[in-house]
């Protein structure tokens, strides 16, 4: 388990857009996914267990914020021939027992983490209600194994920001977890193993 951390994409960046199988078989597109008051987008998988570790925990989350107006879509960009428990057989099964309320899509080609700069799972981003990039970070400060107790204090504060219409906080803790399993040769350019 490499422990890598978030690339921390610039804020104010535009939600690239993309087309994405869904678990439910249907193609999803960030649009499609948007809340009409902001979008959080989550690169995640089912094996790591940096992503095990607070896996219903986002499922809470969307429960919690859809209703409010936040959209949510998860995404899994692994290499599923180095890692078949991240296969799209095994996301459907993944959505439904962790209870997601939200998108889960496969990137197969990657380009979507590319696009998003996505380097660890769980990755998150919070985008406001123009596409414009206002959070970039980790969940919380737990982590596996320790004692700190997963209450998603730091994405919450972005999105409660968010719908507040106060800008969240500038000082971001960037989201640390397994390195997104890059198929080989594919590597973005901000990737360092």
């Amino acid at each position: 388990m490499v422990r890598t951390p978030s690339t921390m994409l610039p804020l104010g960046t535009i939600a690239p857009e993309f087309d994405l199988p869904n678990v439910d078989g249907r193609m999803v597109t960030f649009a499609a996914a948007a809340g009409p008051k902001g979008t959080v987008v989550m690169f995640i998988c089912n094996h790591c267990p940096f992503v095990k570790h607070v896996a219903d925990h986002l499922a809470q989350l969307g429960q919690e914020y859809t209703p409010r107006g936040i959209g949510f879509i998860a995404i899994s960009s692994n290499d599923v021939s180095a890692h078949p428990a991240d296969s799209p057989e095994q996301m459907v099964r993944e959505a439904e027992d962790r209870g997601y309320v939200f998108p889960y899509a496969y990137d197969e080609t990657q380009e979507v983490a590319k696009a998003y700069h996505a380097a660890c799972t769980p990755d998150f981003y919070v985008f406001d209600a123009g596409r414009k990039l206002v959070y970039r970070g980790q969940l919380d400060p737990s982590r596996p194994g320790s004692d700190t107790p997963v209450t998603g204090k730091d994405l919450r504060a972005a999105i409660d920001a968010l719908l507040a219409g106060r800008p969240p906080v500038e000082d971001q803790i960037p989201s640390l977890g397994c390195n997104i399993k890059w198929k080989a040769g594919n590597h973005p350019p901000y990737f360092s193993p």
